[in-house]
C-alpha cells in the first residue's frame, strides 16, 4: 500500500498542504520591513514640505490682506486689524509697520527650525530668508 501524500516517513504525522511555512512568512515580514524603510523617510519629507508650502501660502495671504487695507485706509495695519487668520499650526508675526510697508515671518508647530519671512515695500530690516520685496522665503 502507498503512503497519503505529504506523508512523513515512519511518524505517521500528514501534512495538510495549506498554509504558508516559515521561512515564506519571514521573507514576507523582511520585503514588507524593506519598503517600509523606503516608505517613512520620504513620508516625512513630504510633510515637512507641506508645512512649508503652507507657511508660504499663509504669508501671501496676508500680503493680501495687507494690501487690501492699505486700499482702504492708506496705511498698513496690525495683525489683529486685519480680515485675515492663518492655517492651523502656523504661527504668523508681523514687524515694521509703517506707512510704506511692513514685514513678517511664520513658522509651523510641525516644522521645527524652519522658518518663512516676506516683507512688502520699504522696511528698516527685512527679516530673514526674505530678500526680494513680496516674495516669501523659508530657511533651507
Amino acid at each position: 500500500m502507498d503512503a497519503p501524500p505529504f506523508a512523513s516517513a515512519g511518524e505517521g504525522h500528514v501534512r495538510n498542504g495549506k498554509g504558508f511555512t516559515l521561512i515564506e512568512l519571514l521573507i514576507v515580514v523582511v520585503i514588507i520591513g524593506i519598503l517600509a524603510a523606503i516608505a517613512i523617510p520620504k513620508y516625512a519629507n513630504t510633510k515637512q514640505k507641506a508645512y512649508i508650502s503652507m507657511m508660504k501660502s499663509d504669508l501671501r495671504n496676508l500680503a493680501t490682506a495687507e494690501e487690501s487695507y492699505f486700499a482702504d485706509n492708506m496705511y498698513y495695519g496690525a495683525l489683529g486689524s486685519l480680515a485675515y487668520r492663518p492655517s492651523a499650526g502656523v504661527t504668523v508675526a508681523i514687524g515694521n509697520v509703517t506707512g510704506k510697508g511692513w514685514s513678517a515671518t511664520a513658522t509651523h508647530n510641525g516644522a521645527a527650525g524652519k522658518t518663512c519671512a516676506i516683507y512688502v515695500g520699504t522696511v528698516a530690516a527685512p527679516p530673514a530668508p526674505a530678500v526680494n520685496d513680496g516674495e516669501p522665503r523659508c530657511t533651507p
